[in-house]
């Protein structure tokens, strides 16, 4: 209401306003509700008075026309009064409707948040501060730091490397403060940043990610974030039994190893799309977390953020190359010992709660009443196959082993028995009996000093197929290798008809077919689908027992003692201390070349039997030099020692004839 003795007044609550938007609004209200009061003030102060006389007449006709003014100046005041009020709560509520959007917007934000948080609890136990992980991405982006001088070398470590299930890629964020080492540009693409397993320089098996700015995360999904730190892998061939371990948990086992927070709480992501597979709990040892699986990735969100993350293997730890490039066989530089396969294997009984005897103790020192009954324990354990490649007369073998060595034979099989007990009875076998296939990759779990016998069908020729041989001989393994094979071709059960992958060979030419069924050895091949190699390597075979025994007998023969493996020095030389030379003219066409040194700093502290020097002597400007082995610390040489000659010596010492250390600092020698 509005009228000159009362002023109008105005009254509202804001419903989730701040004080300062509500006194804003309120002084808005106040000031136009003042000047409407100052309006209604002016048309009551200026109001004609009353009708009066005049002449002694009422002068009703202007009279009413002034009344008539003053009512309508009045309306005019309660009708603006009215239309400004009316427009007042229009931008009110627009403000209030606005207040509430952006509310909202902040409440969805906040709940997405709390959505994605929840998101990475699924993944991890591990806690992460969301909006402090989200901050990092979007201001300091990816960084990556790698080892290796190329792609089949190649170790990265990733802080905020996200995966977007959508486009199953990787992709690497930019930003102001990110690092790409080694930054490579367009040759990050040739072939590939790296290896994602450790089968070298496979096509199917290489890592790289997509690149977008950090600012594109604003029209993006908002990521999940995997807190646990994360190494990403492929595994080559998880249902076979012999690429899980050589291709995968080695290599994955001392990859972890190597980087310190890879520890047992680290997350183990596969990256090669298959499925969990047959031996899926052999991945399970390796971390106290569930390895996560490619198909699996999408089910946490559209983009994900591994906070530090390692991608691709170390290849130290294989001895075999399949054969994509070349005829399969042992790698061409080997860097792995038995010492680190057995190792691995520890490590992995301890995993699956297999109990052992010590090694050492039952070596060492145990008396002659002990090693009778530990003789009296030893057995043979042989694989037994139910579907293919089969010993067709598995029980004639078994019972001939057994009267040859009087030992108690055991079977063992993968389809019928748990691995961890498979590995319980071979980890305390003297033998291990298997036709050629990926079982025998159990016989590193063998102790020291047992025999691996393989056997091989017919046409298949042992010396071309060696990734349990290369096993069993590699330094400190100490293993004993035998393998037979079948030279009788009456002996064998083909299976032409069988699907091509078993061997079959019905889908090939007529002429093919004959060819391989004439055949008596498979020629060298490469990778994968050779018919001739699947036809035979999936043959039965009745094994020859009287051949079988013969060459049994005669490969124990040569089986080393493993006293004298356990006692040999596997420590190198140090470099010989204090070389020196003297020279001496005797004739204008004869002179001598004294040369001396000190023992190696580490041979003090060791027992070596046998210590021996090798000295090399070349004339400066030549190629070829004289290799002299002796076994004192000094000698002097005159045979092929010229007056006024300048000669090159290099000096080093020999353990046990074959470990050899570091040659000294040439010495300069002038006659």
């Amino acid at each position: 209401m509005c009228n000159s003795h009362r002023k109008c007044s105005f009254s509202s609550t804001f419903i989730g306003s701040s004080d300062k938007d509500v006194e804003a609004a309120s002084r808005l209200i106040h000031i136009l509700l003042q000047q409407q009061h100052n309006i209604c003030h002016c048309l009551a102060v200026n109001v004609l008075p009353l009708p009066s006389e005049v002449g002694g007449q009422l002068e009703l006709g202007a009279g009413s026309s002034v009344a008539a003014v003053m009512r309508a100046s009045v309306a005019g005041c309660r009708m603006s009064f009215g239309a400004l009020i009316n427009g007042l709560l229009v931008s009110v509520i627009a403000a209030l409707l606005w207040k509430y959007s952006k509310l909202s917007e902040h409440a969805a934000s906040l709940e997405e948040e709390l959505h994605m948080t929840q998101q990475s609890k699924e993944l991890s136990q591990a806690r992460i501060d969301y909006h402090v992980a989200l901050q990092s991405l979007q201001e300091h982006g990816t960084r990556m730091v790698c080892t290796g001088k190329m792609h089949t070398d190649r170790i990265c470590r990733f802080d905020y490397l996200c995966y977007s299930s959508e486009a199953e890629e990787f992709v690497f964020f930019h930003s102001n403060s990110s690092v790409m080492l080694p930054n490579l540009g367009s040759r990050r693409f040739q072939p590939a940043l790296l290896d994602l397993s450790s089968v070298e320089d496979h096509n199917t098996q290489y890592f790289n990610f997509l690149e977008l700015p950090a600012g594109a995360l604003k029209f993006m999904p908002k990521p999940v974030f995997v807190p646990d730190v994360t190494l990403i892998l492929n595994r080559f061939n998880p249902d076979n039994l012999m690429h899980v371990f050589h291709d995968d948990l080695l290599p994955a086992f001392f990859t972890m190893k190597q980087y310190s927070d890879l520890d047992d709480e680290a997350r183990l992501v596969f990256m090669e799309g298959w499925g969990e597979g047959p031996h899926f709990d052999l991945y399970r040892l390796l971390s106290s977390k569930q390895p996560l699986l490619k198909e699996q990735l999408r089910n946490f969100g559209k983009l994900m953020c591994f906070t530090k993350s390692y991608v691709g293997l170390s290849k130290m730890t294989t001895w075999y190359q399949y054969g994509f490039v070349q005829p399969q066989g042992p790698k061409a530089n080997i860097l792995v010992s038995g010492n680190e396969i057995r190792h691995f294997a520890k490590a992995l009984m301890e995993k699956m709660n297999i109990t052992k005897q010590d090694e050492a103790e039952k070596d060492g020192g145990s008396s002659e009443q002990e090693r009778e009954r530990d003789k009296k324990d030893e057995y043979i354990a042989v694989f037994s196959r139910s579907t293919t490649r089969l010993i067709l007369n598995e029980a004639e073998l078994i019972m001939a082993l057994a009267q040859e060595f009087q030992m108690r034979v055991v079977t063992v099989s993968l389809e019928e028995q748990s691995f961890p007990s498979i590995i319980q009875v071979i980890s305390s076998a003297s033998m291990l009996v298997s036709m050629h296939g990926a079982q025998l990759i159990t016989s590193m779990f063998l102790p020291r000093g047992a025999t691996v016998v393989e056997l091989f069908p017919f046409a298949v020729n042992p010396e071309q197929y060696t990734p349990y041989k290369t096993l069993a001989t590699l330094p400190g393994m100490d293993l004993h290798y035998i393998f037979w094979r079948n030279s009788k071709e009456e002996n064998t059960v083909t299976h032409p008809d069988r699907p091509w992958e078993q061997g079959g060979i019905a889908h090939l030419e007529k002429d093919e077919q004959e060819r391989i069924l004439t055949s008596t050895d498979v020629p060298r091949h490469l990778c994968c689908r050779n018919p001739e190699w699947l036809f035979r390597i999936y043959q039965d075979t009745l094994v020859d027992i009287p051949s079988f025994l013969k060459v049994l007998k005669d490969g124990m023969k040569s089986k080393p003692s493993l006293k004298k493996t356990k006692i040999a020095s596997t420590v190198h030389p140090g470099r010989v201390r204090e070389a020196h030379c003297q020279t001496s003219v005797q004739t204008p066409n004869e002179a001598k070349l004294t040369v001396s040194w000190q023992i190696p700093w580490n041979l003090k502290y060791l027992k070596v039997r046998e210590v021996k020097y090798e000295v090399w002597i070349q004339e400066q400007g030549e190629n070829t030099y004289m290799p002299y082995i002796l076994p004192q610390q000094n000698y002097t040489f005159s045979e092929n020692i010229k007056p006024f000659t300048t000669y090159l010596v290099w000096v080093r010492c020999i353990f046990n004839k074959n470990l050899l250390g570091p040659f000294a600092d040439v010495l300069t020698c002038r006659t």
